[in-house]
C-alpha cells in the first residue's frame, strides 16, 4: 500500500492549490504596487532613476495610462463578444453529449453491468450523460476564466512594465515575468482544484462505481480543448489580421515604427497580442493538462488502482500536478528575488534557467511523489490483459516526459532565437530579396521537426514499455507537471511586445525602447519554446487518448491494413491541411481588409502622416473583431464534426484510423509551421536591432534586406501564431471527443457499413 492515506492526499491537493492562487495574489499585489498615473514616482516611492529626453515624467505615465485602458478596453470587449458566441455552441454541444450518450442504452436508468470491473454493477449509462455533459460545462467554463484572467492580468501589467524600464531592464524584466506568473499559478492551481473538487462531488452519486466516475470526468478535458480551439483560432486570427495589415502599410509601405501611433491598427496589434497569445494560450495550456489528467485517470480507474479502490494511487496524476505547482513557486524566486538582471544578454538566459531549474527539481519531487503515493506493485489495464508495474517504473515514465519536453523546449530556442545560426542564416539569405527568406525560413522549418519528433518517439516508447497507455499519459502529465512556469514564460512574452508598443506609443526615448525590444526579443524565443511544449505535449496528450478511446470502445487491434481504417487515416492526416489552409485564408482575407482600412486612413485623414491628428483606432479593432468570430467558426466545426461523422457513418474502425492519422500529420506541420513562423521573426528583430557586425551589415530599419525581412516575418505570422498553435489542439480534441462518444459509437456507430 501506499504511504500517503486518503486524507493527507486530499490535503495535499488542496493546499497545494491554494498555495497556487495565494502566491498568483501576492504577485499580482506586487506588480499592483507599480502606480500608472501622472505621479513623478512609481509605486515604490522611489524617485525614477531617468529622466525622459523631451517627454516629463508625469506626461509619460498619463499617456502609458491612457494606451494601456484602449488595449484592456479593447481585448476585454473582444473576449465578451467571442465568449458569447461560445455560450451558444457550448448550450448546443452540451445537448448534443446528452442525447448520444443517453441513447446508448435507451435512456435506461436501470443499472448496468460494469464493462472492465467483471461481476460487479455499475450506474446507468444515463448518468454516464449527465455526469458528462456537467463535466463538459464545468471545463469550459474553467478554460474560459483561465483564458480571461490571463488576458486581465497582461492588459493590468503592460504599461507598468514601460514605466520600469525607465528604472532599468532588471526592473521591467520582473515586472513582465511577475505578471505572467500571476496567470501560470492561477491556471495551474485553478485547473487543479476545481478538477479535483468535480471527482469528489461526482464520487458523491457514483460511490464505488469509479469505472463510470471516471469515464464521466473525460468531459472536463473536452469542455477545456472545445473553449481552447475557438480562443486560439479566434484570437489568431484577429492578432495576425491586425499585425499584418499594420506591418505591410505601416512598415513597408510608409516607413514609420512598428508600433507608431500614428499607424491605424497599432491598438489592434497590441489587443491581438492579448487575446491570441496570452488568452488563446491560457486556455490550450489549460486543455492539455485537464486532458492528459483525464486520460491518466480514466486508465487508472479500468486498472488495479480502479478495481481495489486504491484512492492515493488513483489521485497520482493530480498528486503530480501538486508537487508541479509548488516546485514551479521555488522556480520564480530564482527569477524574481534571487537572481538579479542588470544587462539584456541576461534576460534570455534567466528565463531558460527557469525551464532547466523546474526540471530538475521537478525530478526530484516525482520520484519522492512515486514512491510514496504508489504501491511498490501493481497492475495496469494493457488492451484487454493485465500489466504487472512497479512503482519506479511511472517514475521514468513521468521524467522522460518532463526532460522530453526540456528536449524540445531547448531546441525549438536554437531553431527560432537570433543568437544561434539557423536564424542568423535566414536573416542573411535576405539580401538577396523575400523569396530567398522564404526558402530558407521553410527549410529550417521543416528541420526543425526531426529532433522533436525523435524526443516524443523515445518518451513513447519508453513510457509505454513501462506503463502501457497509462504510462504514456502521466508521461504527457510529467511534460505539463511545469505548468506555472511554462505559462509564466510564455506570458511574459506578449506582456513585453505590449510594453514595447507602449513606450513607442507615449514617446519615450530610444533608451527605454531599446529595453523594451531586448524583453521583446527574449519573450519571442520564449514563447515558440511555450508553442513547442504545448505541441510536445499534445502529441503524448493525443496518443493517451488514443489508447483510452481504443479501450472504451471495445476494438482489440487497430490493423491499418484494413480498408475501413487506412481510408480514416489518410483523411485523418488530411485534415491539419484543411485546418491550416481555413485559418490561414482566413488570416489573409481579414488582413486584407485591415490593410485596405489603414490605407484608406493614410491616404483620406489630413494630417495623419504628420502626426497631427490621430487616427481611428477604433474601426480597425472592429475590423479585426468582426473577421476573427466570423471565421473562426468553419475550422471550429471541421474539428468538432468530422470524429462525429467518422465514428456515426463509418463506425470506431474508421475513426481510430481518423484519429491516428491526424496525430502523426498534426505534429509534424505544427512544430514545422511554429518554428518558421518564429525564425521569420526574429531574423526581422536580428537585423533591426544590429547588435553584430554581421546584422549591421544587413540594416539599418528600411534597408532592402530589411523590407524582405518584414515580408518573410509577415507570411510567417498566421503560421506562427495562427495555423502551428491551434493544430495541437485539432489533434487533442477529436481524440477527447472521440473517447467522450466512445460508449455511443461503440453502440450504435458505424451507420453506413449497417446499412451496405
Amino acid at each position: 500500500m501506499a504511504v500517503l492515506g486518503e486524507g493527507l492526499t486530499q490535503i495535499l491537493i488542496v493546499s497545494s492549490s491554494l498555495i497556487g492562487i495565494v502566491f498568483a495574489l501576492i504577485q499580482w499585489f506586487l506588480v499592483s504596487k507599480v502606480k500608472v498615473s501622472g505621479d513623478s514616482e512609481n509605486g515604490f516611492h522611489d524617485r525614477l532613476i531617468e529622466e525622459e529626453d523631451g517627454t516629463n515624467n508625469a506626461e509619460a505615465s498619463i499617456k502609458c495610462a491612457e494606451i494601456q485602458n484602449a488595449i484592456s478596453v479593447g481585448a476585454t470587449s473582444f473576449l465578451f463578444t467571442e465568449y458569447k458566441y461560445l455560450s451558444v455552441f457550448t448550450g448546443i454541444f452540451s445537448v448534443i453529449i446528452f442525447l448520444f450518450l443517453g441513447s446508448v442504452k435507451g435512456f435506461s436508468t436501470k443499472s448496468e453491468p460494469c464493462t472492465y470491473n467483471k461481476g460487479n454493477i455499475c450506474k446507468p449509462a444515463l448518468a454516464n450523460a449527465f455526469f458528462s455533459t456537467l463535466a463538459f460545462l464545468l471545463g469550459s467554463i474553467t478554460s474560459v476564466l483561465s483564458g480571461f484572467l490571463g488576458m486581465k492580468i497582461a492588459t493590468y501589467a503592460n504599461a507598468r512594465t514601460t514605466l520600469q524600464a525607465r528604472r532599468g531592464v532588471g526592473h521591467a524584466f520582473i515586472t513582465a515575468f511577475r505578471s505572467g506568473a500571476v496567470m501560470g499559478f492561477l491556471l495551474a492551481a485553478n485547473g487543479l482544484l476545481v478538477l479535483f473538487v468535480s471527482i469528489s462531488l461526482f464520487k458523491l452519486y457514483y460511490g464505488d462505481d469509479w469505472e463510470g466516475l471516471y469515464e464521466s470526468i473525460t468531459g472536463y478535458g473536452l469542455g477545456g480543448s472545445s473553449m481552447a480551439l475557438f480562443g486560439r483560432v479566434g484570437g489568431g486570427i484577429y492578432t495576425k489580421a491586425a499585425d499584418v495589415g499594420a506591418d505591410l502599410v505601416g512598415k513597408v509601405e510608409r516607413n514609420i515604427p512598428e508600433d507608431d501611433p500614428r499607424n491605424p491598427a497599432v491598438i489592434a496589434d497590441n489587443v491581438g497580442d492579448n487575446v491570441g497569445d496570452i488568452a488563446g494560450m491560457g486556455s490550450d495550456l489549460f486543455g492539455s493538462y485537464a486532458e492528459s489528467s483525464c486520460a491518466a485517470l480514466f486508465v487508472a480507474s479500468i486498472s488495479s488502482f480502479g478495481i481495489s479502490h486504491d484512492y492515493t494511487a488513483m489521485c497520482y496524476p493530480l498528486i503530480i500536478s501538486s508537487m508541479g505547482i509548488i516546485v514551479c513557486l521555488i522556480t520564480t524566486l530564482f527569477a524574481t528575488d534571487l537572481f538579479e538582471i542588470k544587462n539584456v544578454n541576461e534576460i534570455e538566459p534567466s528565463l531558460k534557467r527557469q525551464l532547466l531549474i523546474s526540471t530538475i527539481l521537478m525530478t526530484a519531487g516525482i520520484a519522492m511523489v512515486s514512491f510514496l503515493a504508489l504501491p511498490s506493485e501493481f497492475t495496469l489495464f494493457d488492451f484487454g490483459t493485465e500489466k504487472a508495474v512497479k512503482n519506479w517504473h511511472l517514475f521514468f515514465c513521468v521524467s522522460i516526459g518532463l526532460w522530453a519536453g526540456l528536449v524540445i523546449g531547448y531546441t525549438t530556442e536554437y531553431y527560432t532565437s537570433n543568437a544561434y545560426s539557423p536564424v542568423q542564416d535566414v536573416a542573411d539569405s535576405c539580401k538577396t530579396g523575400a523569396a530567398t527568406n522564404i526558402i530558407f525560413g521553410l527549410a529550417l522549418g521543416y528541420k526543425s521537426v526531426i529532433i522533436p519528433i525523435f524526443a516524443i518517439a523515445v518518451a513513447i516508447y519508453v513510457s509505454f514499455s513501462m506503463a502501457a497507455m497509462y504510462g504514456i499519459s502521466v508521461a504527457a502529465l510529467g511534460m505539463l507537471s511545469t505548468i506555472a512556469t511554462g505559462l509564466a514564460i510564455d506570458a511574459y512574452g506578449p506582456i513585453s511586445d505590449n510594453a514595447g508598443g507602449i513606450a513607442e506609443m507615449a514617446g519615450m526615448s530610444s533608451k527605454i525602447r531599446e529595453r523594451t525590444d531586448a524583453l521583446d526579443a527574449a519573450g519571442n524565443t520564449t514563447a515558440a519554446i511555450g508553442k513547442g511544449f504545448a505541441i510536445g505535449s499534445a502529441a503524448l496528450v493525443s496518443l493517451a487518448l488514443f489508447g483510452a478511446f481504443v479501450s472504451r470502445a471495445g476494438i482489440k487491434t487497430v490493423d491499418v491494413l484494413t480498408p475501413k481504417v487506412f481510408i480514416g487515416l489518410l483523411v485523418g492526416a488530411m485534415l491539419p491541411y484543411w485546418f491550416s489552409a481555413m485559418t490561414m485564408k482566413s488570416v489573409g482575407s481579414a488582413a486584407l481588409k485591415m490593410v485596405e482600412e489603414v490605407r484608406r486612413q493614410f491616404n483620406t485623414i489630413p494630417g495623419l502622416m504628420e502626426g497631427r491628428v490621430k487616427p481611428d483606432y477604433a474601426n480597425c479593432v472592429k475590423i479585426s473583431t468582426d473577421a476573427s468570430l466570423r471565421e473562426m467558426i468553419p475550422p471550429g466545426a471541421l474539428v468538432l464534426l468530422s470524429p462525429l461523422i467518422a465514428g456515426t457513418f463509418f463506425g470506431v474502425e474508421t475513426l481510430a484510423g481518423l484519429l491516428a492519422g491526424s496525430l502523426v500529420s498534426g505534429v509534424q506541420v505544427a512544430i514545422s509551421a511554429s518554428n518558421t513562423g518564429g525564425a521569420w521573426d526574429n531574423a526581422k528583430k536580428y537585423i533591426e536591432a544590429g547588435v553584430s557586425e554581421h546584422a549591421k551589415s544587413l540594416g539599418p530599419k528600411g534597408s532592402d534586406a530589411h523590407k524582405a525581412a518584414v515580408i518573410g516575418d509577415t507570411v510567417g505570422d498566421p503560421l506562427k501564431d495562427t495555423s502551428g498553435p491551434s493544430l495541437n489542439i485539432l489533434i487533442k480534441l477529436m481524440a477527447v471527443e472521440s473517447l467522450v462518444f466512445a460508449p455511443f459509437f461503440a453502440a450504435h456507430g458505424g451507420l453506413l457499413f449497417k446499412l451496405l
